[in-house]
């Protein structure tokens, strides 16, 4: 993958806000969508989300998810053709008195400053999105994997 490339594909997880997040539900797909941060130098993405929703539910019982992050649609590109960068990762909670946990709070924050109010709801948490592989499309015939410490250099690349 060239430079440009890369750099158009990292750019998506620096600009988009919102990803789709699929999770396993009772042995079926469920999509959702979250609000992400990808903190500078960091390799895991973080959404917060409340107890009450599905898909919360659905990391704590089966922590392998998918995360889809496209382009917006409507410019140069054609439907098919969206850069996008899909990502399979482990979810994992942070915990709230954990030093991780107020970092994380705010670097979302400072992506998402009208959520202040949610931190205080006690039903949402903070968890952590490790990508153990992902698929990178930037257009017709430009598929790209990454798995490893590719993928590590690759996600720390937006510092």
């Amino acid at each position: 993958m060239d430079a440009d490339t890369s750099t158009l594909l990292r750019r998506l997880l620096a600009e988009r806000p919102v990803a789709a997040l699929a999770t396993l539900h009772r042995e079926e797909p469920a999509v959702s969508m979250a609000p992400f941060v990808l903190p500078a130098g960091d390799t895991r993405l973080y959404i917060h989300v409340s107890g009450l929703a599905m898909h919360t539910r659905d990391m704590l019982e089966h922590p392998r998810v998918s995360l889809l992050v496209t382009a917006e649609a409507g410019g140069e590109w054609p439907a098919q053709a969206l850069p996008r960068v899909s990502l399979q990762a482990d979810a994992a909670p942070l915990e709230r008195e954990s030093e991780a946990y107020a970092a994380t709070r705010a670097q979302y924050l400072a992506r998402f400053p009208d959520t202040a109010p949610i931190f205080e709801l006690g039903d949402f948490r903070l968890f952590a999105l490790q990508p153990v592989s992902a698929r990178l499309i930037a257009g017709f015939g430009r598929a790209y994997s990454l798995v490893g410490a590719e993928l590590d250099a690759w996600l720390r690349a937006g510092a």
